[in-house]
């Protein structure tokens, strides 16, 4: 894998430790480098010769994200090599099934690619089985619910009709089977609380699917309760308990999930889409690796992981039968370019330099919720224990989306969030999450993230509530001084200086 030292490059090369006295230095100009350089721009010479104006956008795009500080905590830089291996003729391929049980021709190239990926995903993870199909990871919950289902439902119901296919059954029995696929529980941690829509949100066909309820955090805490989470479990019965988050600051006790949910007969799923990477290099072990506990475990690849935009699902053998037929359940042709890069994704991810990064992305996030947190900004929880800081703006007098506009346009890209318990709801919320993954692939250190913290908390300081024409303070509109504002601009492209992004690619 490459260095967090610039982006990740196509060169392996030791993982800097940065420390508080010292930041670690930009990965050289390499012939690899150089490489990288002459295949993107060959590849956007081709993409300009048909339209122009995509070539335009993605050359802009490369330049906004070298020029502003990367804080959204599900956003990564993948190498050149991942990025790469999307950009290929598998595109071309149609490969519904599985590796040898297609149901089209020709694909012994793609059986490859799959087999490639999920053999590193199984070794990076410790799992029994890798699933890699999945387009997003949306993509995956829903295979992973469906497995569930198909296991814990649907088999039964073939077994005690005596037939082995769905297609099989009577119209009487088949009534029967689809209402009792549609008439389970599951018990997902709320969107506020941290957790993400498809853990049972009700406008997401999480919350439409199942009879749902979610589990919260303690008010005074903001910090996960299992004694609650287990009296929940207990009283709801649910067939599935989800575990997982996408912006909850503490690491979660999966064994403690397990036990709940064995207790009450459920099948625990955890979706760890944010801290894959922490898992896979080896920061969250023992209780707190979802892998090692659950039955089935959903991701996406491409946050934490720094690989392409993907889904996967890792099982146990039990449920393997049921993940693979992901295909015809809720997956049409697999996207075999993406799969490619996955497993070039995990085989970086394998490599002794990822944990160091890894941990390197936690011990960043730290000094991040440290800087805050002696300039006087609230944080959910306290501080943090993984990959991402919850910053509570209220006591600033603004909402998450005046933070997140008035941070943008000062160089520093966040996304507005709700907190626990949120009085502004999901739209405006009253919080920011800050993630570090981008910015510690890019070789910045935890002495970066102080001067980062004081960066932020000049913007919130110096940024007020419009108001709007009756008068009143506005939710979304702001008021920032231009010179703070340019002055903290100026700042972050200074500091970004020393920490080049895809050095060697020159598109301009």
């Amino acid at each position: 894998m490459a260095a967090p030292s610039a982006v990740p490059g196509p060169v392996p090369s030791a993982v800097p430790g940065p420390t508080p006295s010292a930041a670690p230095s930009p990965a050289p100009h390499t012939a690899a480098s150089a490489a990288a350089d002459t295949a993107f721009r060959s590849a956007l010479d081709v993409v300009r010769a048909v339209e122009p104006r995509v070539a335009d956008a993605i050359g802009a795009e490369i330049e906004d994200q070298r020029a502003s500080l990367k804080l959204i905590a599900s956003e990564n830089y993948a190498s050149p090599a991942v990025l790469l291996a999307m950009g290929n003729w598998l595109s071309d391929k149609y490969a519904e099934g599985t590796v040898g049980r297609r149901f089209y021709a020709g694909c012994r190239n793609v059986d490859t690619v799959e087999a490639l990926a999920a053999e590193h995903a199984r070794e990076l993870f410790g799992a029994d089985h890798a699933y890699v199909q999945p387009h997003s990871g949306i993509d995956a919950n829903l295979t992973a619910f469906w497995a569930v289902l198909s296991q814990r439902v649907e088999s039964p119901a073939l077994a005690r009709a005596g037939v082995r296919n769905v297609n099989d059954l009577t119209e009487q029995d088949w009534a029967e089977l689809r209402r009792d696929l549609g008439n389970q529980r599951m018990l997902g941690m709320s969107l506020d609380a941290g957790g993400h829509l498809t853990h049972g949100f009700r406008p997401n066909i999480s919350g439409k699917m199942f009879e749902q309820r979610s589990y919260g955090t303690d008010p005074a805490t903001g910090l996960l309760d299992y004694d609650a989470i287990r009296a929940a479990a207990r009283e709801f019965r649910p067939l599935i308990l989800v575990a997982g988050y996408s912006a909850y600051p503490r690491r979660v006790n999966f064994r403690l999930m397990r036990e709940i949910a064995d207790e009450v007969g459920a099948t625990l799923m955890v979706d760890m889409a944010h801290f894959a990477g922490l898992v896979a290099g080896k920061v969250l072990t023992g209780d707190f690796d979802p892998v090692a506990h659950a039955q089935i475990v959903t991701t996406t690849t491409h946050k934490s992981l720094r690989g392409p935009r993907g889904g996967m699902v890792l099982c146990n053998e039990e449920l393997a039968e049921h993940v693979d037929r992901g295909c015809p359940l809720v997956l049409g042709g697999p996207p075999s370019h993406v799969m490619a890069a996955k497993a070039v994704a995990f085989a970086e991810a394998r490599r002794p330099e990822f944990r160091q990064y890894a941990q390197q992305v936690v011990d960043n996030a730290q000094a991040l919720a440290e800087g805050l947190l002696r300039r006087g900004t609230r944080l959910v929880t306290g501080g943090t224990d993984n990959h991402l800081v919850l910053a509570d703006v209220s006591g600033h007098g603004l909402t998450g989306r005046q933070a997140e506009a008035a941070l943008l346009d000062s160089g520093v890209v966040t996304n507005r969030n709700a907190v626990p318990q949120d009085p502004n709801g999901a739209w405006y919320t009253s919080g920011v999450r800050i993630g570090t993954p981008a910015l510690t692939t890019r070789g910045l250190g935890t002495a970066e993230m102080d001067e980062i913290a004081d960066l932020i908390d000049t913007v919130l300081r110096a940024t007020a509530p419009a108001t709007t024409a009756d008068g009143r303070p506005s939710k979304a509109q702001y008021r920032l001084d231009a010179g703070v504002r340019e002055a903290v601009t100026k700042r972050a492209a200074e500091l970004l200086a020393g920490f080049p992004l895809y050095p060697g690619v020159d598109l301009v």
